[in-house]
């Protein structure tokens, strides 16, 4: 939805494909989209949980889905949380 009263595009398709790396266009909803600078997620203070930064946290799809049916080792995980093999 455009509203200027010009009825140009606020960025062009050209624009946004040059746009600065570190900016992005967030859209929320209820909320217009905006310019925003991107968020440096090493800089997050559970960056070192994540499989981003060790290999060891990234989640295993076909263990969770057997392990998890059971019901075993994902019962009681909270966000946060180291998970031992």
């Amino acid at each position: 939805m455009n509203y200027q009263k010009s009825g140009k595009d606020l960025m062009t398709v050209d624009e946004i494909a040059v746009m600065d790396g570190d900016k992005c266009i967030l859209q929320l909803r209820g909320v217009r989209p905006f310019l925003s600078d991107k968020y440096d997620v090493s800089r997050h203070p559970l960056y070192k949980e994540t499989g981003e930064y060790d290999d060891r946290n990234k989640l295993d799809i076909q263990q969770f889905v057997h392990e998890g049916a059971k019901g075993e080792k994902w019962r009681n995980v909270r966000c946060g949380e180291n998970i031992e093999n």
